[in-house]
Formats: C-alpha cells, sequence, structure tokens
C-alpha cells in the first residue's frame, strides 16, 4: 500500500449558505490523499500504473464548479467521482478549506474533511 497526496489546490469557488458567498464567491484550498497499492508503478515507472495527479486535479475542479451550499456536500461529491474514476483507490480523504469565511470576525478558514473507504 501507499499514498498519493495532491496539497494546496487552489480554487476559487462559489459555496456557501449566504447569497453573498454565491455571487461572490471565495477561495479554497484543498488537499487529497489516496490510499492504493503502489508497488506496481514503484517498479515499472508507468502512468498506466498508477493514478495521474492532473486527473486528480481535474476532478477536484469540476466539482468544485459546481456550487453547493455545504463543503460537506462538495466533499462528498469529489470523494465519489474519484472512486468511480479510478478502481484502485481503496480509501480517500479529503479536507476543503474556505479561505476568509464571512463570520462576523477574522478567521483565517473553516474547513471539512471526509474520509471514504471503498465498499
Amino acid at each position: 500500500m501507499g499514498k498519493i497526496v495532491v496539497e494546496g489546490i487552489k480554487i476559487y469557488a462559489y459555496h456557501g449558505c449566504f447569497k453573498e458567498e454565491t455571487q461572490i464567491g471565495t477561495h479554497f484550498l484543498i488537499d487529497v490523499e489516496l490510499d492504493l497499492d503502489l508497488s506496481r508503478a514503484s517498479l515499472s515507472d508507468h502512468l498506466s500504473d498508477t493514478v495521474n495527479y492532473q486527473t486528480v486535479f481535474q476532478t477536484i475542479k469540476k466539482e468544485m464548479e459546481i456550487p453547493s451550499k455545504l463543503l460537506e456536500h462538495v466533499a462528498g461529491r469529489c470523494i465519489k467521482s474519484l472512486l468511480d474514476q479510478f478502481k484502485t483507490i481503496q480509501t480517500v480523504s479529503i479536507k476543503i478549506s474556505k479561505l476568509n469565511p464571512p463570520l462576523g470576525g477574522h478567521i483565517d478558514a473553516v474547513a471539512v474533511k471526509l474520509v471514504e473507504h471503498r465498499k
């Protein structure tokens, strides 16, 4: 087993429960961890034996483009898409942080972290 970690994905999106959030948008920071067997890739040096990081990024970007009220919903969609695309992934962990949330004071970020194991 091994992990592929894609950290610091920065995306501007329109998620939130407040009207202003869905109109103005804000910056989000996403970290993804994928647990899978990396033994073949470690020996072969072939991209086809692993998960393509670019495809992971594009999948996250596509799901972030669909507005949602809850970060939990966005995270769940991202996990489902990754598990559907890559049958070798056993576990996905995703953390989505909303930077500078409009909560009436200075807060660097609020975040949701979901973990799902393949059934």
